[in-house]
């Protein structure tokens, strides 16, 4: 590699990729605006102006207004916090299951690799989004419960993914050096083995976080989501659907957020994933 060492190379790795690098100044948007919220929003998202209602994009209100002549923009700001929780929170609580089970499963095999994989069939067998409609119809729609859920349902792949990683990492020199001084498994397998299997599972948490929030959307959307007056982008499309004639802004503004959040995550995420693959590191960087 030359002069350069491993974080020089990620980065110009990264960097060079142009629609990984816009994926990432959206996210930082994103973060930035969630963060910013209380000082952005120009209206708090919850007045009422029955004078205003369902007023079209203007100066007044640069996106708009909704039936009960609430500000679009104020409510969009508030609900990227709403969407961003939600993604975080429940692909947390995703990667946590899905190492633990994976770790588990690569490390011992046998008999706890063979349950664990067949439960991982079972789970996939089941179409998610209705599973989750189910669980949710069950206890009740509020943002936790869609963040637990979520999460619980959606660590399969993580699983998959630190299942390959310890089963190629566990046979290399340094663990089984570590297993002849007497090592104990729970250090080889957090000191040792998930600390170099962290690159991948990072990239498919990113990617998670994608999907988190797109399913929050549907979920809020159907009306078994983030319940009103609390915004999400989700609702915000709701009120859209019911007023599609008369109002397009309802529809097209959280739409266009879904759209750009989900896309700027994933090419954040695949250009991430070739930047930390070694494979496609140019020597000559």
């Amino acid at each position: 590699m030359g002069n350069h060492n491993i974080g020089e190379i990620i980065w110009k790795k990264f960097s060079r990729n142009r629609l990984a690098t816009a994926g990432g100044i959206v996210v930082v948007l994103l973060f930035t605006i969630a963060i910013l919220a209380p000082v952005l929003s120009p209206y708090n998202p919850d007045d009422i102006d029955r004078k205003h209602i369902l007023e079209p994009p203007g100066l007044g209100h640069p996106l708009g207004t909704d039936d009960l002549g609430r500000d679009v923009l104020s409510r969009m700001i508030w609900g990227s916090r709403i969407s961003l929780a939600v993604g975080f929170v429940a692909v947390g609580i995703s990667t946590a299951i899905g190492m633990l089970l994976g770790a588990l499963s690569g490390y011992y095999g046998g008999w706890p690799d063979r349950a664990i994989m067949r439960f991982i069939d079972i789970m996939l067998s089941i179409p998610t989004f209705f599973l989750i409609l189910a669980v949710i119809a069950f206890i009740g729609p509020s943002i936790w419960n869609i963040m637990i859920v979520i999460g619980i349902t959606s660590w399969m792949g993580v699983a998959r993914l630190v299942r390959a990683e310890f089963l190629s990492i566990k046979e290399r020199e340094y663990v089984l050096a570590a297993k002849a001084i007497g090592a104990n498994d729970l250090r080889i397998i957090f000191k040792h083995i998930m600390i170099n299997s962290m690159s991948p599972v990072f990239v498919s948490a990113i990617l998670g976080v994608a999907g988190a929030v797109l399913v929050e959307s549907a979920l809020s959307f159907l009306g078994i989501g983030v319940q009103p007056p609390t915004p999400s982008w989700g609702n915000i499309l709701t009120l859209g659907k019911d007023n599609i004639e008369i109002a397009w802004w309802l529809s097209i503004f959280p739409g266009l957020a879904i759209l750009i959040t989900v896309l700027g995550y994933n090419l954040l995420g695949e250009g991430l994933r070739d930047a930390l693959d070694p494979r496609l590191w140019d020597v000559e960087l």
